[in-house]
């Protein structure tokens, strides 16, 4: 069994036990205990900030807190436990309020949003391995430039004696090598784009003489190249912009818990 599998069968375990411990508790002691909601609401809080800590571990890399996939895995499945004692916590009913409708959809989104960041942390890294190996991402912008500039020396350039290839990269690929392009193709590993553009590349190649086919070779291997560079960038933007979500959500949601703490322990007679 892979060290992945072993990780992934114990976690479920663990998680699948504690998740039935705490539902028996909650059943035996749910009207027994005085105050049970302020117990389970300080466990869901307690919870909520050891899955708050992980990104703080990640923004200190260089203190001895274990390795980041140790960190990771108990993120992963205290994130699937502290969704069980959320329900525990409203008694497996439908919030009332305001403040407790908007914890309520506050912690199903950053619930989705972890889910969500899941699939992606899995799939597309895998991805992005099998397209040409890594890519810095902060780096994409100036590659890019650079096989601009190489296309247009190709084609564009005082050496060039191919209109025909002139005028094909005026109308066809220009826009292509200017920016990004082809983001939700990309993502969704569709390469019809790409086919399209080696489709039209074909297709004047029948109008070349031999030395011109040289070039238009040149000028095809740029393109995937640069094809490939925008392949790294729609995944690893979508990695980026999903921490753009994920992470205030999860700040707002510990914002407005704690003013729900605030407010159940002046107004319910909780401080007492």
């Amino acid at each position: 069994m892979s060290r992945f599998r072993r990780q992934f069968f114990i976690g479920i375990f663990l998680l699948a036990l504690a998740s039935g411990l705490a539902v028996m508790a909650h059943n035996r002691w749910n009207h027994a205990l005085p105050n049970y909601a302020y117990f389970t609401g300080w466990v869901l809080l307690a919870a909520m900030i050891l899955l708050a800590l992980y990104n703080a571990r990640k923004r200190l890399p260089f203190l001895p807190l274990g390795n980041s996939e140790t960190w990771a895995q108990i993120h992963i499945y205290a994130g699937f436990f502290a969704v069980v004692l959320f329900l525990i916590h409203l008694n497996f009913r439908l919030s009332t309020g305001w403040l407790e409708g908007t914890l309520a959809w506050l912690y199903a989104l950053v619930t989705g949003s972890g889910i969500a960041g899941l699939f992606l942390s899995r799939v597309l890294p895998r991805r992005l391995a099998t397209r040409g190996g890594e890519v810095i991402y902060e780096r994409i912008p100036a590659l890019r430039h650079a096989l601009r500039q190489e296309a247009e020396a190709l084609t564009l350039g005082d050496q060039t004696k191919s209109p025909a290839i002139a005028e094909f990269y005026v109308r066809e690929l220009s826009d292509f090598f200017a920016g990004p392009r082809f983001f939700w193709p990309h993502l969704f590993e569709s390469r019809r784009p790409l086919n399209a553009l080696a489709a039209k590349l074909e297709d004047l190649r029948r109008f070349l003489n031999e030395s011109e086919r040289a070039t238009l070779d040149k000028l095809a291997r740029l393109v995937r190249q640069k094809d490939g560079l925008d392949y790294h960038h729609a995944l690893q933007t979508t990695l980026k912009l999903w921490l753009f979500v994920h992470l205030p959500l999860t700040y707002s949601l510990m914002i407005f818990s704690l003013l729900h703490v605030v407010l159940v322990f002046a107004f319910s007679g909780g401080a007492r």
